[in-house]
């Protein structure tokens, strides 16, 4: 009997999923023990490992879709729009990394509780818990699976796999629900595309249920750094080839010239926005989604990779290992692989590009990891895609699972209604119970989704309303609880306004962002404000930056203490960017715009020249 080739790819993917699973089940006695070591690992992940996991997170398999839409829709300058969220993993680690290490709670929403001292904070840490933990969390699970739909068509051919009888009854079940989970970009007929899709889904969330309920956050760590360095060798390969498909790097320019013109070509290119594109829409984007975005501080599962670390120290490392991870090397793979597909696979640049037409340019990178790579390769590349859904997959179940299980069962059903001391197995089994419900509702959502830039940007101005008070709390101690409670009712009420009655999605994220800010100080100032023994105490224990001067004073301490570290901070975290947008820069000029070589030289070593500047603020983190 002869050896299939394609068998290849087939022990590539079978390695991984038996790595994983292992993982899991070697976890799970230290998982089991209680929420502490279930949930942030016992608090004892270095800052290299937190920093890999959350690139991993946020690897994602439905982002390398999404940048080749936006490179076909707006050109290399319109990947701002994710390169400029470095501003806020910065901001996480050099500003506040210490603090959420050092605040000692579970999850955000339990942040509250220390925080505020209204009566209404255990009510505020249900409706946090079900707004991130089940709504933001559901929606961002959801075009993730979207983009693994159109990658499980592709390569998961069900219909081929199992015997008719078998794969039939199965087809006939699924029909009979009326379900329908089906790209309509991949030229699979419906019916066989949302069986093979359905098939695909529960084998996959069967599998990440697997290891990450059992294992806990030690094992989605484990499991996401192994992962992330899979889908780095395999994106690197598809790079490879993609270029050598497009007839390599230097002709590169010359043969977008020639398929779509030279102005066309050229606004592909720039990592600026030229002047017949809209300059003040481009602007406010980037100027506004960074800081007024759901996870600006950190909430959410950086905050739990965060207070996972061993010390500060490693908190503020973890969040540079991620930025340079995710904003330099992943973003310089992915865009070489979407400008030479602009070759590989051209299309009509003139005419606007439908909400259809962006799911075909997204799909492209799919259709190359298909058309373009050789056995083996393609096995490393489909279980690196794999790996991606997985590890954000897993980070979302552990996650969402920790409000469910830390805030809505322990501090309110538990605690707070039956007035009693939660077990902490029992809390373990509470959270493992939980991931299936939040399956559940990612899949409902799921359904009624068909582009994922379109679902992203309804993520995006849903979290907009609460940005700025997530950094503010931290900052001002004016802050009180009915300011995160305003803006979270700004957010619900405003975004469907704006949905439905405004179209340019620029001015939907100013509208957005300007009210809640608006309301968010304004309510800083006419509501109760937190008792001053709460603010001393919450200082005390967490030393915030910023504004804490009435609190510093209550407290007997110089009013004056840490601003000298806050501004070191900040000059680490501008020090910082500056190193990790020339390297972008300077490399993508180096590679892609053989005009500009002594810029992309010089913009690599003003990088160089900033790294001593935050290298120092890492060691010398939390000394006041």
């Amino acid at each position: 009997m002869s050896f299939n080739p394609a068998y290849i790819d087939f022990l590539i993917v079978a390695a991984f999923v038996i790595y994983s699973v292992s993982v899991g089940f070697l976890s799970r006695k230290q998982a089991s023990k209680d929420l502490d070591e279930y949930f942030l690992a016992g608090r004892s992940v270095s800052g290299t490992k937190a920093g890999l996991s959350m690139a991993a997170t946020q690897f994602a398999a439905d982002t390398p879709l999404l940048v080749m839409g936006l490179i076909a829709v707006g050109g290399v300058f319109s990947l701002w729009r994710l390169w400029i969220y470095g501003l806020a993993f910065l901001m996480m680690g050099f500003i506040l990394a210490a603090a959420w290490r050092r605040s000692g709670i579970l999850t955000d929403a339990e942040l509250v509780m220390t925080r505020y001292s209204a009566e209404g904070a255990l009510a505020l840490r249900g409706l946090k818990a079900i707004y991130y933990g089940t709504i933001i969390n559901c929606v961002v699970m959801a075009f993730v699976l979207i983009a693994a739909v159109r990658i499980f068509e592709i390569f998961l051919p069900w219909n081929e796999w199992l015997p008719a009888g078998i794969y039939d009854g199965i087809a006939n079940a699924i029909a009979s629900t009326g379900l329908e989970i089906s790209s309509g970009v991949t030229g699979v007929e419906p019916f066989v595309a949302t069986t093979n899709n359905v098939l695909s889904i529960v084998a996959m969330l069967a599998f990440v249920a697997l290891y990450s309920t059992t294992g806990g956050l030690r094992s989605v760590i484990a499991t996401d750094v192994a992962q992330l360095f899979l889908m780095l060798a395999g994106t690197a390969i598809y790079a490879w080839l993609a270029l050598d498909a497009a007839g390599g790097l230097p002709g590169l320019p010359d043969r977008l010239v020639d398929i779509y013109g030279a102005g066309t070509a050229e606004r592909f290119l720039s990592f600026a926005p030229k002047a017949e594109d809209a300059l003040m829409p481009f602007l406010v984007i980037v100027a506004l989604q960074w800081f007024f975005q759901m996870n600006s501080d950190g909430t959410g599962y950086l905050a739990q990779r965060t207070m996972a670390c061993r010390d500060h120290r490693q908190a503020r490392l973890a969040a540079v290992v991620f930025t340079m991870t995710q904003i330099v090397v992943r973003s310089l793979l992915w865009l070489l692989i979407g400008v030479a597909l602009l070759v590989v696979y051209p299309f009509d640049a003139s005419l606007p590009l439908t909400e259809a037409g962006i799911g075909e340019r997204e799909l492209t990178f799919a259709l190359g990891m298909d058309e373009l790579l050789p056995v083996g390769a393609r096995g490393l590349m489909l279980t690196g895609m794999l790996a991606a859904l997985a590890s954000t997959l897993d980070t979302h179940l552990n996650w969402g699972a920790s409000y469910w299980s830390n805030d809505l069962y322990k501090g309110i059903w538990v605690e707070g209604i039956q007035g009693r001391r939660a077990d902490q197995r029992e809390l373990v089994v509470v959270a493992r119970l939980s991931n299936i419900v939040i399956l559940v509702i990612a899949l409902t959502i799921m359904v009624n989704l068909k582009s994922i830039q379109t679902a992203w940007q309804i993520s995006l101005l849903f979290g907009a309303g609460t940005g700025a008070v997530l950094v503010l709390r931290w900052l001002w101690e004016r802050i009180n609880l009915w300011c995160e409670v305003a803006a979270i009712v700004t957010s619900l009420i405003l975004a469907p306004v704006l949905i439905y009655t405004v179209d340019a999605e620029w001015l939907r994220l100013l509208a957005m962002s300007a009210a809640s800010l608006a309301v968010v100080v304004v309510t800083a100032y006419v509501a109760p404000p937190t008792k001053p023994d709460k603010l001393v105490a919450f200082y005390e224990r967490v030393r915030p930056p910023g504004a804490w001067r009435q609190t510093l004073v209550a407290a007997g301490r110089d009013p004056t203490a840490g601003s000298s570290e806050f501004r070191r901070d900040l000059l680490g975290l501008a020090a910082c960017a500056v190193s990790v947008y020339s390297w972008l820069v300077g490399c993508g000029w180096l590679l892609l715009d053989t005009g500009r070589l002594l810029p992309g030289i010089v913009a690599i070593l003003v990088g160089i020249a900033a790294v001593p500047v935050w290298l120092r603020s890492l060691r010398d983190v939390g000394t006041h």
